[in-house]
């Protein structure tokens, strides 16, 4: 029986993942990354449930110097991050991977709505979910070695309810959980308030339009991102929008236009599957945010750079979100969205 490494966070998805798993024929043992948020002993009432062992990894100190403290250095940059993008390669599936190597364990697998596959030449692949809920996107940056090992026992689920019904059908404690909150260390969703905390809240400063006129006062470069139109506090004779963060002046222009580019920069790209840039300019679909929409363009490759020309100008790509590049199915890569 093959041996494999399961993320266990104790909610619904990991669970029907365990068990899934099992009916795959796999020898499940599962993991919890403890980082110092609690929910390890949910973890290990799911595991019991289950009848499956659970390591305990710990991971607090890592996690808050990569990912805590690229979370707020981002924001004191006044770029919009993406915690989750650099927790998978950095934090969970480093941990995984080590816990299977130590183990014996070919594979890793989590609750992810994905997919993976191998192209002609047998090489892996990561793909799109079945399900609309695809989670591809905040695991662009995985290397195509982790990819190779991973298996994703809800990639072809239609759905949270089909997992949800899945886990009522396996009599699972964890069926009726809520779901998880998007930014684990934030669990009361206050970003500004943990910024504040950790010293990553910037100054007040000025609203000005396109021609520096000021505007009034905002609350904090660190509080807006490039295409808001709402909680702006700045009256007009239309709706106005953040059309730039200048952290150079510690100034907000806004706009009564809407905010849209047909070209962006990336930056530290990773290719899933590096085969697409060998020969330069390619097309794809590109996601700038984490959605199911994704517009046509083409990219043309600088080494870890990238400009990225849309055939259609998209609406306020934000830096230090990810560009994400999909063909079809398959995704090729992506990076980190410039200024």
């Amino acid at each position: 029986m093959e041996k494999v490494v399961l993320g266990l966070s104790g909610g619904v998805d990991s669970a029907v993942a365990a068990a899934r798993l099992r009916q795959m024929g796999y020898e499940v043992h599962g993991l919890f990354l403890e980082l110092g948020l609690g929910g390890t002993e949910t973890a290990q009432e799911v595991a019991d449930e289950l009848g499956i062992p659970l390591y305990i990894a710990h991971r607090r100190e890592a996690f808050e110097q990569q990912v805590c403290t690229y979370f707020a250095d981002e924001f004191k940059n006044a770029r919009t991050p993406n915690p989750c993008v650099v927790c998978n390669p950095l934090i969970k599936f480093r941990a995984l991977t080590d816990y299977a190597d130590e183990i014996g364990a070919k594979y890793v697998a989590t609750g992810h709505y994905a997919r993976t596959g191998t192209d002609s030449e047998g090489r892996a692949l990561l793909l799109r979910a079945r399900a609309q809920k695809d989670q591809t996107y905040m695991m662009h940056r995985l290397p195509r070695r982790t990819i190779a090992r991973c298996v994703f026992p809800l990639g072809e689920a239609e759905g949270k309810d089909e997992v949800r019904a899945n886990a009522r059908e396996l009599a699972l404690g964890v069926s009726d959980k809520p779901d998880s909150m998007d930014i684990c260390f934030i669990p009361d969703g206050d970003v500004h308030g943990w910024l504040e905390r950790h010293g990553a809240a910037l100054p007040e400063g000025d609203f000005v339009d396109e021609t520096g006129r000021v505007l009034g006062r905002h609350l904090g470069l660190h509080r807006y991102t490039v295409g808001q139109r709402k909680g702006l506090g700045v009256a007009a004779e239309g709706r106005l929008f953040v059309h730039a963060l200048d952290t150079a002046n510690n100034r907000i222009v806004l706009s009564l236009s809407d905010v849209y580019k047909k070209e962006i920069m990336v930056r530290n790209i990773n290719y899933i599957a590096p085969e697409y840039a060998e020969n330069g300019a390619f097309s794809c679909d590109v996601r700038v945010r984490f959605s199911v929409h994704s517009n046509r363009a083409t990219v043309y490759p600088d080494g870890e750079h990238a400009r990225v020309v849309f055939e259609d100008a998209v609406r306020a790509p934000t830096a230090g979100q990810s560009a994400v590049f999909y063909d079809g199915e398959i995704v090729i890569g992506g990076g980190f969205i410039e200024g």
